[in-house]
């Protein structure tokens, strides 16, 4: 039933467990993920192939994301869900038995294609519950519980060993708790409605920027969680600094969404994205020179470009619905999804390749190459098009790169048109 709360106060105090499972799966998802880097690391594997298995999650994740509107319909998404979450689960625990790449390459790419299920099903049913004048509010409210969950969960590194088996079951269980209040909570399975159609090269001509901006925010976000704790490990942080490590840059960006957002609302916001991404490439370059710097200095360098860098999502996602009708922002942020997926599964893939020949510094060229790339394009277009008039442009939403109910269904349309002819 749609709801009747049209306060943000009324829309919370409705949704509440699903935005608490949320909130518990982020901190599983976030875990595991750093969890097996290091492991990674610890366990000998080389950076290339560490970069190939990490990527494998995102290959996955795009999989789901096409597989599960198809299959909830014919199965119902309380058991979709059910199933999902009980593979993922059991999935974390099997990297700590069979030790090895090809093996672990089968499980992140099984790995992958569970979550993007168990956030397409567990975001529609936040969408179900939300009304047009609470939907933002509550959207933001997800995107800053996700990256405060995903934070947190760096710091449960500290509480055992990394190679040994609590960490693992520790995941596996906030993966299996986080079943309860989503399902207990369950509302009538949304529908999965027809998208509107837009190709994938017809909105490429309609915003050049947003486009190429999503795969390279793919590419460099994917990396950034990827082999993050990897590079902290080669520049030989203890566990303890690690998780310090790789909390900064998603806490910086909660602390820093809103402003940017509010900046690119009040000026031209491809100018906006332009001189961030500029921004978040000069200041991977200052972290690639701080890790022989005190460790304070190598963390708040770390925050400072993931307070530029994941933030970037949500503007390519604000700069593209400048230029489009209402009936097409769905199909459109599809296609954008779509970009940004396929920049993930390249992006560890291409960072671990470099990181392989040059050493660690390499991650952090690498990000600046991607980020100086977008900004150059970004100066490109400011030439061959004029700027959205401010008075004709939408507001900044927060935004993390999952998919959603909405996007999925016209991802499908893009592949079958853009890939199958």
């Amino acid at each position: 039933m749609q709801p009747t709360v049209t306060t943000f106060r009324g829309a919370v105090g409705a949704t509440w467990a699903l935005l608490l499972g949320f909130t518990i799966l982020s901190l599983g998802d976030g875990l595991q993920g750093t969890l097996l880097a290091v492991r990674a690391f610890q366990e000998g594997f080389a950076t290339t192939t560490t970069g190939l298995v990490m990527s494998a999650f995102y290959a996955g994740f795009l999989g789901g994301s096409l597989w599960t509107p198809r299959i909830v319909p014919r199965v119902g998404h309380i058991r979709v869900f059910a199933a999902l979450a009980a593979v993922a689960s059991a999935i974390v625990l099997i990297h700590a038995v069979f030790l090895h790449p090809a093996m672990w390459l089968i499980l992140r790419l099984t790995s992958g294609f569970c979550f993007a299920g168990l956030y397409i099903v567990a975001e529609s049913w936040l969408n179900d519950r939300a009304v047009n004048e609470t939907r933002g509010q509550l959207l933001s409210l997800y995107m800053v519980l996700t990256y405060i969950a995903v934070g947190t969960s760096q710091f449960f590194l500290n509480l055992s060993d990394t190679q040994g088996y609590p960490l693992f079951i520790l995941t596996s269980v906030l993966i299996s708790v986080a079943v309860v209040p989503l399902l207990i909570s369950a509302s009538p399975a949304p529908r999965f409605e027809e998208a509107h159609d837009l190709k994938l090269r017809e909105l490429y001509r309609i915003s050049p920027l947003g486009v190429v901006g999503m795969f390279g925010v793919g590419m460099a976000s994917a990396a950034l969680f990827s082999l993050g704790p990897v590079y902290a490990s080669q520049i030989a942080l203890s566990t303890a600094e690690l998780s310090y490590f790789m909390a900064a840059p998603l806490l910086a960006t909660v602390l820093v969404q809103w402003p940017i957002g509010r900046i690119s609302d009040v000026f031209d916001r491809r100018r906006v994205l332009t001189i961030i991404s500029v921004l978040a490439a000069a200041s991977a370059a200052l972290c690639a020179a701080a890790s022989a710097w005190p460790l304070p200095a190598i963390i708040g360098t770390f925050g400072l470009f993931g307070g530029l860098c994941l933030p970037m999502y949500s503007l390519c996602i604000a700069h593209t619905n400048d230029s489009l009708a209402p009936e097409q922002m769905v199909a459109a942020s599809g296609g954008l999804m779509l970009a940004a997926g396929l920049g993930a599964i390249f992006g560890p893939i291409a960072v671990s390749f470099v990181m392989g020949i040059w050493g660690d510094t390499g991650f952090f060229w690498v990000l600046a190459v991607i980020h100086i790339a977008i900004g150059l394009f970004g100066v490109y277009r400011m030439f061959k098009r004029k700027a959205t008039p401010l008075a004709d442009q939408g507001h900044h939403a927060p935004a993390v790169l999952r998919p959603s109910t909405r996007a999925v269904e016209s991802i499908q349309e893009h592949l079958r048109d853009d890939f199958d002819d």
